[in-house]
């Protein structure tokens, strides 16, 4: 049961994470930025040749190895864990759909397209499948922190 709930989740946040890569893509003109949450965020279309923050450009098929490589890690230990902590399934889980988003855009694109643009602060432009990365490995730090506290080493 928990496989198919881990799955249908997944394939959901995958599914938003392309859909609103989509949608910038047939709205925005590349470059181009639009109010949403005056003060909080706006959109912006922008192509991202690299990784985070746009180093390493033009490095699409490292990427793709690497990539890859963790998602092959990343989906052996969500499957070894099954009966894990619902921390680390979560984690896990988001860290696999945000590097498989980002895979999909340099596979078929050959750039990641990104869109958030935080106003409030000074940050580079990143994507729905970004939040899930930063967010996959904060739940990810948790699990295992809660782990270490409670004496389990895997």
């Amino acid at each position: 049961m928990r496989k198919l709930l881990l799955i249908l989740c997944g394939f959901f946040l995958l599914c938003l994470d392309q859909l609103s890569k989509y949608w910038i893509v047939r709205h925005l003109n590349h470059g181009e930025t639009v109010p949403f949450w005056p003060g909080v965020f706006s959109l912006t279309y922008l192509r991202n040749y690299g990784a985070a923050f746009s180093i390493l450009q033009n490095q699409r098929w490292l990427f793709a190895v690497i990539t890859v490589a963790v998602l092959a890690f990343a989906l052996y230990y969500l499957m070894s864990n099954i009966k894990g902590d619902l921390w680390l399934l979560a984690g896990l889980l988001l860290i696999i759909v945000g590097g498989l988003g980002n895979f999909i855009d340099r596979i078929r694109l050959g750039y990641v397209v990104d869109m958030i643009n935080l106003e409030f602060i000074e940050f580079a432009v990143f994507n729905v499948a970004d939040s899930y990365l930063t967010v996959g490995v904060f739940l990810l730090i948790i699990a295992l922190w809660k782990d270490e506290k409670n004496g389990n080493y895997n």
